[in-house]
């Protein structure tokens, strides 16, 4: 489904390289986890995955399809889903308007879109009180569980999360974990972490260790 081909990144000079010549393949109904230091360039290949940035050599592939001919933001808007690390809620909304916004902009098909998303929020902890406060009065964590279903509720085929449990507890770290999985197995996405949680990278399906420049499997 999505593929990093001959995939190169560096900053400033190439002679800097963040990595050289990355070969990735990711399937649908597979959840990916991707483990490595700070700064190592985890979140930096998802932004390439998710369309935000673009490989300074290489191609992102969706289909066989170079993203950058799609169109990168209607590969965005049509394609993935993503969970961002500092949450980029929309702060003069509702938890449920922020998760009902993004359906909408997403053309997401649901019979009863809010009646989803409450369900969905629920799913995490946000109950129907919760749901209809602005978010700012919600906690980190909350906020944080509220950007995962947000993603969640869009129809996009590919998910991609940036530490998507990195604000939460144990209970609800597996709470978050067990959705990832549902979405991958059961609505066959694809459905990619950034992690530095090794508990976490060990409940997916495929796991990449990033090291010295290379992206290897970890068995």
């Amino acid at each position: 489904m999505l593929t990093a081909k001959n995939v190169s990144y560096w900053y400033d000079t190439e002679e800097n390289t963040l990595y050289k010549d990355v070969n990735l393949d990711f399937e649908a109904g597979k959840l990916y986890g991707i483990i490595g230091s700070s700064g190592a360039g985890k979140t930096t290949l998802l932004t390439m995955l998710s369309g935000l940035d673009k490989p300074r050599r290489g191609s992102i592939l969706y289909e066989g399809t170079d993203i950058q001919k799609i169109g990168l933001t209607q590969y965005r808007n049509r394609y993935v889903s993503i969970v961002f690390q500092a949450y980029n809620l929309l702060p003069y909304m509702s938890a449920l308007d922020n998760v009902l916004t993004a359906m909408a902009i997403t053309h997401s098909t649901h019979d009863n879109a809010a009646d989803f998303a409450l369900e969905m929020l629920s799913k995490v902890g946000i109950n129907p009180e919760l749901a209809h406060k602005n978010v700012q009065k919600l906690s980190g964590g909350q906020q944080q569980r509220v950007a995962i279903v947000r993603a969640m509720c869009c129809s996009a085929p590919i998910v991609v999360a940036d530490e998507p449990t990195g604000n939460l507890d144990e209970q609800n770290t597996q709470e978050i974990i067990h959705l990832f999985q549902e979405l991958a197995h059961q609505q066959q996405k694809c459905v990619i972490l950034v992690t530095h949680e090794k508990e976490v990278a060990a409940s997916c399906d495929v796991q990449y260790h990033l090291q010295n420049k290379t992206f290897q499997p970890v068995a």
